[in-house]
């Protein structure tokens, strides 16, 4: 397994990790936890050492999920977690942030005892606060790793100048952000700039665009009823057809090197920098073997200004989430 690290001076992880929400949550036709292990057993297997979850897949099932497969098995591992969305038990579409300090250190202890570990790799502010200054949320992270509960921490969607008073607290290992050639905006927005001027790692969450980016996805009775992407904009009315033929678009690229589709975006993500460390996601070993594969994909300067062409920044059609959600990234 190839490897990279975190930052210029970060942690040495696999060259891709495995993001384990869709084991629990969000996106329909779940399997058993039985087959969800023998996944995430498999990944270890093959060299796989950064694993991802937070603790509102669920919420707190894929914790667990998680922490029953590493047992035996914790010195494989590079476990990361996330904390500061609250779910509403009473209203699964209803979710607040917290970032409090005093919420800070009890979701740990949350966390800690549903991974069944000491020490938690990388520990992640899920999203930010904005009725908490980021240097109260941080110093509390700070308080974590003083304490040796946590070994870094990160942020997730966090914009580049959340991210700049965050480090000047505490060094920041990670910003976890959404990257993929139809979501560039950490391109544009200045983050992926401000992680590589300060030395944080990127770690790009669904770099296969939802799945969309594998173009096993036609249409939107793919979904299962319980799956959250019939609620997003980019997999809706016209701008699923739109986005549709784009991907088409990749296909055909995909096909000249004889690779999937889904090969090639995964490409095109670590293609972007060394310091980038994608974590897709999958329930199945076929494509968890698939994506392993892109790492041998060496794509030219020719072959990614071709591919910018069909995919510039602003490609996509529609929102990457609701309306609703969309206020929670970028502060």
């Amino acid at each position: 397994m190839k490897t990279r690290t975190l930052g210029p001076n970060g942690p040495t992880v696999s060259a891709i990790g495995l993001g384990c929400m869709g084991m629990s949550a969000f996106y329909g036709g779940r399997g058993s936890d039985a087959d969800a292990i023998q996944v995430i057993h498999h990944a270890l297997d093959q060299g796989i050492t950064l694993l991802d979850t937070a603790d509102m897949y669920g919420p707190h099932t894929n914790e667990e999920l998680v922490g029953r497969a590493i047992d035996g098995r914790r010195d494989d591992v590079f476990l990361a977690t996330k904390f500061g969305i609250r779910l509403d038990p009473d209203d699964p579409q209803a979710r607040g942030v917290d970032g409090r300090p005093e919420y800070v250190m009890a979701a740990c202890e949350g966390s800690l005892r549903r991974l069944k570990v000491d020490v938690i790799d990388l520990y992640y502010q899920h999203r930010v606060d904005p009725g908490v200054p980021i240097e109260d949320t941080v110093g509390a992270m700070a308080r974590l790793v003083e304490q040796g509960k946590v070994r870094h921490i990160g942020l997730s969607e966090a914009s580049a100048a959340t991210l700049r008073r965050a480090h000047a607290v505490h060094p920041v290992t990670a910003l976890q952000s959404e990257y993929s050639l139809w979501s560039r905006e950490p391109e544009t927005d200045g983050t992926l700039a401000a992680c590589r001027e300060l030395g944080i790692g990127f770690v790009p969450y669904s770099p296969l665009g939802r799945g969309f980016l594998t173009g096993t996805i036609r249409t939107a009775d793919d979904f299962d009823a319980d799956d959250y992407r019939r609620y997003s904009p980019r997999f809706q009315g016209d701008n699923f057809a739109r986005n549709l033929a784009l991907v088409e678009q990749v296909q055909a690229i995909a096909q000249d090197y004889h690779v999937t589709p889904g090969q090639l975006a995964l490409a095109w993500v670590l293609a972007q920098g060394e310091d980038l460390v994608p974590i897709p996601g999958t329930k199945r070993i076929v494509y968890l073997d698939e994506n392993i594969a892109a790492l041998d994909i060496d794509l030219t300067a020719d072959d990614l200004a071709r591919i910018d062409a069909i995919f510039p920044p602003d490609a996509a059609a529609g929102d990457r989430y609701p309306a609703a959600s969309m206020g929670s990234v970028g502060r």
